[in-house]
């Protein structure tokens, strides 16, 4: 179990595929309970099934939940469903935002990009990072010493064509990291990004052009291969351990030196 006690878990939001399973099983292994909650078609439940069911051939506890997370009034339900989830002694101790879903739009052309699509993908991937830790921490539900992270990218700083609004997200994103990290301090919680390489995931397939990333992502690396999940999974699961307790407001890369 995890170093500080059995009755602490994590809670994945986006843990359904991609960074946010991978992270999952990797914590699983280690002993930790898990709260997912994912937002997936039914068409696509018996696929999903079987990857929470290898989570459970860990031996550890997990419950799953089905809801869109960035909607305020299901996050507040299960704010309000949280203490008897956990136990009468249990307590969130990390905390990892995986949520992808954002706007592939270039800025010309016959369907531009638009306020409403920078909004919505900045609320996805950066504002709800920040509503589901206040909601917890305001429902004092964080073990002490808890770990808030997230998932970042090079496009926070690179320019590719049609990302600008996941670009903006990821930007406001890292600073709402940093105000967290210091405003989240007294209550003895850290607050970190992870800076993924570039991982062939179902939402990088999206990404317009994505070949020509992957390939010169392959070329840029010391490694000449792309990141894995599981690259990444490993870690969140060095940030989960206590060790880790005086690494606060930071972006951590986990890129091989990709981005270098």
């Amino acid at each position: 179990m995890p170093q500080s006690s059995q009755h602490n878990y994590a809670l994945i939001l986006g843990g359904s595929q991609g960074l946010g399973y991978a992270s999952a099983l990797k914590l699983a292994q280690q002993g930790w309970n898990l709260l997912i909650i994912h937002r997936d078609r039914r068409s696509d439940f018996q696929e999903i099934e079987a990857r929470f069911e290898e989570i459970k051939q860990c031996g550890v506890e997990l419950k799953t939940f089905n809801f869109d997370a960035i909607n305020s009034e299901k996050r507040n339900e299960f704010i309000t469903e949280l203490p008897k989830l956990l136990g009468e002694s249990g307590k969130i101790k990390l905390l990892l935002h995986s949520i992808a879903k954002g706007n592939l739009k270039a800025m010309t052309g016959d369907s531009p990009l638009n306020q409403m699509d920078l909004q919505i993908t900045a609320n996805a991937m950066a504002y709800s990072f920040y509503d589901w830790s206040k909601a917890i921490l305001e429902a004092r539900l964080f073990a002490e010493q808890s770990k808030l992270l997230a998932f970042t990218s090079e496009g926070n700083q690179r320019v590719w064509k049609h990302y600008a609004a996941v670009s903006v997200a990821k930007t406001s994103l890292e600073t709402l990291m940093k105000y967290m990290a210091v405003e989240f301090a007294e209550f003895k919680i850290t607050a970190n990004c992870i800076q993924a390489g570039m991982v062939e995931t179902q939402s990088f397939k999206m990404i317009p052009g994505h070949d020509v990333l992957k390939n010169s992502a392959i070329i840029r690396n010391p490694f000449k291969r792309l990141t894995t999940p599981e690259d990444v999974a490993n870690v969140v699961y060095l940030l989960s351990l206590e060790e880790s307790n005086w690494i606060n407001g930071t972006v951590i890369k986990a890129d091989g030196g990709e981005s270098l």
